[in-house]
C-alpha cells in the first residue's frame, strides 16, 4: 500500500478558522485571515471541542492511493461524502498479470498461501486467456477477485475524514482499511494539526463506542494514535 498527500487547502486551519470568526465578526475577510497562529489555533480547538464541525468543510484534502485491493476500495467508496477516480478494470487490462493484495492471515500459514497464490494464479491464467481470444477487458475481468489490486485518488473535507477516522481507524475496522485511515491520518496531521490532532477512533476522547463489541485495549490504542 502506498498513501500520498498530493495537494490540500492552501493554510487549511487558517481557511477554518476565518471561516469559524466570519459567523460572528464584523470585520472583512482579509482581517479574519491575518489573525496570529495562536489565537487560530485555539479558536479551532475551541471549535472542535464544541462539535461545530461545518466550519471544517472549507479544508479539503486528496490522497493518491495505490495498492489496495478491491475490498477495500469498496468499502471506501461508501463514504459518499467524497470524490473517488479510480483505475478501471474496464479499459486498463492486465496483460502481464493482475497485482495483488494477500492478507497477512493467509501469508503467514504456508499451506493457506499456496492455495491462495494458486488460485490467483489461475485467475490470471484465465483472464489473460480471455484476453488472447477477443473478449473485451469489462466482460474478462468478472474473473478477477477482490484481492486485484487498484489505485485511486480519492479527496474529502476535513469534517468527513474526521468521520471516516472515527469509523475506520478503530480495531474493529477491517485491516486493510484501517491501515489506510491511519496512515492517511498521519498525513493529514503534518499539515493540520489542530484539526486532525484529536481526530481517530472514536475511543481517543470517550468510552469505547463499540458498546459490548469493545476491543478492551483502550489504553494502547490511545497510545498508539498519541505516537502517530
Amino acid at each position: 500500500m502506498r498513501v500520498q498527500l498530493l495537494t490540500y487547502t492552501p493554510y487549511p486551519e487558517r481557511a477554518c478558522a476565518a471561516a469559524a470568526r466570519l459567523c460572528y465578526s464584523a470585520a472583512d475577510i482579509d482581517q479574519l485571515m491575518a489573525r496570529d497562529e495562536a489565537e487560530q489555533a485555539a479558536l479551532l480547538r475551541k471549535i472542535v471541542g464544541l462539535g461545530h464541525f461545518s466550519v471544517l468543510e472549507h479544508a479539503s484534502f486528496t490522497f493518491g492511493i495505490e495498492g489496495i485491493s478491491r475490498a477495500c476500495s469498496h468499502q471506501l467508496v461508501r463514504h459518499r461524502i467524497a470524490s473517488f477516480s479510480q483505475q478501471s478494470q474496464r479499459y486498463v487490462a492486465s496483460h502481464e498479470g493482475f497485482e495483488r493484495v494477500i492478507p497477512e492471515s493467509v501469508a503467514a500459514d504456508p499451506e493457506c498461501r499456496a492455495l491462495f497464490e494458486d488460485f490467483m494464479a489461475e485467475a490470471g491464467r484465465v483472464y489473460a486467456r480471455l484476453l488472447e481470444r477477443g473478449i473485451p477487458a469489462e466482460d474478462a475481468r468478472f474473473v478477477l477477485p477482490n484481492a486485484a489490486a487498484t489505485k485511486l485518488l480519492l479527496t474529502m473535507n476535513a469534517r468527513e475524514l474526521r468521520h471516516f477516522f472515527h469509523l475506520r481507524c478503530c480495531r474493529r475496522a477491517q485491516w486493510e482499511i484501517r491501515a489506510l485511515a491511519t496512515e492517511m491520518l498521519r498525513l493529514v496531521r503534518r499539515v493540520a494539526p489542530v484539526i486532525f490532532g484529536d481526530a481517530g477512533p472514536g475511543c481517543l476522547t470517550g468510552p469505547c463506542p463499540e458498546g459490548a463489541m469493545t476491543c478492551g485495549a483502550i489504553k494502547d490504542v490511545r497510545d498508539e494514535f498519541a505516537k502517530l
